[in-house]
């Protein structure tokens, strides 16, 4: 925040007193105007967790108190700091949210404010009115303090509807003026000239300069309530009003007699109160109807919502008498106040990776359903099929009315069970819908409660349940579905596919999306070894479903990864399988052009059964996928890819080819590709002669120890090979080695490996031979032998030199540890990122970053290095945790970064322990560890 320069704006300049009177209270009011920084540490009531900024302002400087809007207080776990005028922080909580309307309460310690003299800003609801100038004094899009000249145009607007899916106000009139307030103003402050509030900013229409701000009559009881220490009671009778105007109500039935006396009680209103919905099984429900007109309340007329407000929240746990005009005729009705607290969650319940809630008033009334059930308010984990939002109804064929039964049920349900789950969606509640879930336990063992406390701010929590162990498996018997129409060698390759899902509780290796379920082949079903591309099954920290014959379900486990033709090899156990399995005939030779082949796909999504048709090889070229500069994710390179003639495989992403005898000539598998403004999946063949190598070495019982050398190849021409100073007398010899292709491999990305130049590829290097072999195919580049160094011989800036290359092996690329430190998932750097840096900066680099974390909320970006924890070097893993175990909860501390592109940045933390503990997954093969620091 800066010095106050108030800028006038209005139609007709303000005099010079007047002038200096607004500086004079603007002065005053900015000390009292705070910018308060929060997340939203979890999702909870329709309200994802997020970072971000809005204002307050205090209210009562003696004992700490903060008024700024439901959405920023609340309803989810919170988390947050305020600063005042003189760039002072203090930490905040929340002391109260309003159910319905848009404002909530926070705390501080006025204590901790050492350096300015705090002040009170007064709640004056009575003094606002129409024609009025006020001043809005906020934060200007979390930079600085800002100042906007309004003025009050309507005082009997309803509430804006923003978005059904979130939260609105509704039963109250919002104040509406002509403004430019920007983002972050939020809570703001609106003030007359004397320095009163009159209203707080509360939402906008940025295309009309349009500005909504709440009423401060609900505020300001809420606030008194608690200084005089008593209970804030709110009260509802479940249906939400409409301000309507007496024209509209004519045609609903409103009498001239009733209109002369509203009228004539409440000269200044144009309008009464119009029942817009009622909540089915609600106090109002048969009593009330959609229409009905409000005329009187316990005897006396009635037309605005702060009056209806005071009986309801005097009259809880009692009945009030209704006088309704509905269609022009009187009735009369008796309802009793519900207490709104009641329907209004203070909890959620985590299980199997899911957060869950009882449905509140908020989300009922906007889908017009009765106010209960189990609400899933994020679908992680074993619910991530489902939408958020939607209701359980039943699991496992055990009804959940409410969240305490659910909780029961989810008790009873051992680890890796799959269960049939009854669920409705808000937005169609009629129709009862099925889904199939696996409830794995294993990542999330424990069911845990989390309750508002309302003293604290901070959320309690409590573990309510460990895992069941999971059942013992036990063997299944299948059959296969056979191709029809098709010669018989290649009708028998439906006994080598299976189904594979693959479920991810953490992102690595820089991916954000879903792995896409696809089918595998069965490499040797002696063994259970499947072969499935890495779009599946990106990384080891994960869990595997294979299905097998659309009956037989056994759990897999990643055997093995290649870092450049994207594929895994996964294994099952094949004693808990009794169907007539049987391994692919692989094809050892390369697939030549024009060849005739078979081909049998399925498409990504609910993969159903396999498709076939008939087509040709129409070339054999290099695969050139794009990395994504930003977010270098895993994808296939150095790697042939296969075209066919069929319009088929751009529909599938995965299947096979093979020749009439049912030999497997090809795969077909799917990788990201960067297009230049997004990942795309692409899917291309990759012959199985480039594989073979490999799949051999499984089938003799080994676990392949791949080596290979850590660059990305790009091939060259001729032409461009002559302009790179490739002599003539290997432009010769490559024309005789491969004279349906003449090309060379260019280096185009490297990761260092060693700083002795006569051991390792530069960018910009042409490869001529390695181990005296010509290379003019990316197959030749692959390396077999498990061979630590490799000779080749390379034109460098013009001129041929001799290398001892060093190999890597690929294991060492994969990513068998992550950490969780204030929500951000750490990891070595995955085999693409080191590609896009070369030479690593360190050896922690930030792979994703949750929302409403600390890392979230202070700017650490996925796919950047962490250097430096405060002065201490983070070299690795090791050294970031040595160094963030030494901070205590709840303090600040600097975390050095640097880039993909090697921009240095230092930016402030602060942990927070309660919400985010530091933890650890190790892989302990086959199964992960996870430690909590």
């Amino acid at each position: 925040m800066h010095d106050i320069q108030p800028s006038f704006s209005e139609g007709s300049k303000d005099s010079n007193s007047s002038e200096a009177k607004w500086k004079e209270t603007l002065d005053k009011v900015a000390a009292a105007v705070v910018s308060v920084k929060f997340c939203h540490t979890t999702s909870f009531d329709a309200e994802d967790a997020t970072s971000s900024e809005a204002t307050g302002f205090v209210v009562d400087a003696n004992i700490g108190y903060i008024l700024t809007n439901r959405h920023v207080a609340g309803p989810n776990p919170f988390w947050g700091r305020c600063i005042f005028e003189n760039h002072e922080e203090v930490d905040v909580y929340v002391i109260y949210y309003d159910p319905v309307h848009d404002f909530g309460i926070l705390r501080y310690d006025p204590k901790s404010v050492k350096h300015m003299s705090l002040s009170a800003i007064p709640l004056r609801p009575d003094l606002v009115k129409v024609a009025e100038a006020v001043r809005l004094v906020g934060n200007d899009a979390g930079e600085k303090l800002s100042i906007q000249s309004a003025v009050i145009s309507r005082l009997d607007r309803n509430a804006p509807e923003y978005d059904e899916s979130g939260y609105n106000d509704f039963n109250t009139n919002y104040i509406q003026a002509a403004s430019g307030a920007t983002g972050g103003s939020s809570g703001s402050p609106v003030v007359n000239i004397h320095g009163q509030a009159v209203a707080m900013q509360a939402g906008n229409k940025s295309r009309t300069a349009t500005d909504y701000f709440l009423p401060l009559d609900r505020p300001l009881r809420a606030l008194q309530c608690l200084q005089k220490g008593e209970p804030i009671t709110r009260g509802t009778i479940q249906c939400q009003w409409k301000f309507k105007p007496f024209n509209e109500c004519q045609g609903l039935g409103l009498t001239a007699e009733w209109e002369s006396e509203l009228r004539k009680a409440f000269p200044n209103e144009v309008g009464v109160l119009v029942a817009e919905r009622v909540i089915p099984q609600g106090p109002s429900d048969s009593k009330i109807q959609v229409g009905d007109i409000l005329i009187k309340v316990n005897g006396k007329l009635l037309a605005q919502f702060k009056y209806l407000d005071d009986i309801l929240d005097s009259s809880v746990g009692s009945n009030i008498e209704l006088l309704l005009q509905r269609r022009g005729k009187d009735v009369e009705v008796n309802i009793e106040v519900a207490d709104l607290f009641k329907i209004t969650p203070d909890r959620l319940v985590s299980v199997a990776g899911a957060s869950f809630q009882d449905l509140s008033y908020q989300r009922a009334r906007a889908h017009g359903v009765a106010c209960k059930g189990v609400y899933l308010c994020d679908s992680s984990g074993s619910f991530t099929p489902l939408s958020d939002g939607c209701l359980i109804q039943k699991v496992d064929a055990k009804a959940t009315p409410d969240l305490d039964t659910f909780i029961e049920v989810m008790k009873t349900i051992p680890d890796q069970t799959r269960v049939v789950v009854t669920y409705t969606n808000l937005d169609d509640p009629r129709t009862p819908r099925f889904t199939i879930l696996r409830i794995d336990r294993y990542w999330s063992n424990k069911i845990t409660q989390y309750v508002k406390n309302d003293k604290t701010g901070v959320w309690d929590f409590t573990h309510l349940a460990d895992a069941i162990t999971r059942s013992l498996p036990v063997p299944s018997t299948a059959s296969f579905v056979q191709l029809r129409s098709v010669p018989k060698a290649v009708a028998d390759i439906t006994k080598s596919i299976v189904k594979v899902e693959c479920f991810v509780p953490k992102n690595l290796n820089g991916s954000y999306y879903l792995p896409r379920p696809s089918v595998g082949v069965v490499i040797d079903a002696e063994k259970g070894v499947i072969l499935v591309s890495r779009a599946t099954v990106p990384h080891a920290l994960c869990d595997i479903t294979i299905t097998i014959a659309d009956s037989v379900i056994v759990d897999g486990e990643v055997l093995f990864s290649h870092p450049m033709h994207h594929y895994a090899l996964i294994r099952y156990d094949p004693l808990l399988v009794r169907a007539p399995l049987q391994s692919v005939d692989l094809s050892s030779k390369p697939v030549e052009q024009g060849a005739s082949l078979h081909f049998v796909g399925f498409k990504d999504k609910n993969i159903g059964g396999p498709m076939y048709t008939r087509t040709a090889v129409t070339d054999v070229c290099n695969l050139q996928l794009e990395a994504n500069p930003e977010r270098p994710k895993l994808r296939a390179i150095n790697s042939e890819t296969l075209r066919v003639d069929t319009g088929l495989a751009d529909d599938c992403g995965s299947g096979i080819l093979m020749d009439d005898d049912g030999i497997v000539q090809a795969l077909w598998l799917t990788s990201l590709h960067y297009a230049g403004y997004s990942d795309v999946y692409r899917y291309y063949g990759l012959a199985t002669s480039t594989i073979f190598p490999v799949i051999s070495r499984v089938r003799q019982g080994e676990v392949p120890k791949l080596r290979f050398l850590s660059v990305e190849f790009e091939a060259i021409t001729m032409s461009q090979a002559r302009d790179m100073k490739v002599s003539e007398e290997w432009i010769g010899k490559v024309e005789v080695a491969n004279p349906s292709c003449h090309q060379l491999f260019k280096v185009k990305k490297r990761t260092i490996q060693s700083d002795d130049k006569s051991k390792a590829l530069l960018e910009g290097d042409i490869v001529l031979t390695l181990n005296s072999g010509i290379i003019t195919r990316l197959s030749e580049l692959d390396i077999n032998d498990d061979a630590e160094s490799l000779d080749a011989r390379v034109v460098r800036y013009g001129e041929e030199v001799n290398l001892e290359l060093q190999t890597v092996l690929a294991d060492d690329f994969e990513t068998k540890r992550a950490v969780l430190f204030c929500g951000a998932t750490l990891q070595p750097p995955h085999h693409a990122a080191r590609l896009r840096v070369g030479k690593s900066p360190s050896e922690v680099f930030v792979s994703s970053v949750r929302g409403g974390s600390p890392a979230s909320h202070y700017g650490l970006s996925a796919a950047t290095f962490i250097t430096h924890v405060n002065d201490t070097a983070a070299r690795d893993l090791d050294s970031l945790l040595k160094a963030a175990t030494t901070i205590p909860d709840n303090t600040n501390f600097t975390l050095t970064t640097m880039s993909l592109s090697g921009i240095e940045k230092v930016m402030k933390m602060r942990k927070n322990d309660h919400y985010f503990p530091t933890k650890e997954w190790i892989r302990a093969t086959p199964k992960w560890i996870e430690r909590v620091i």
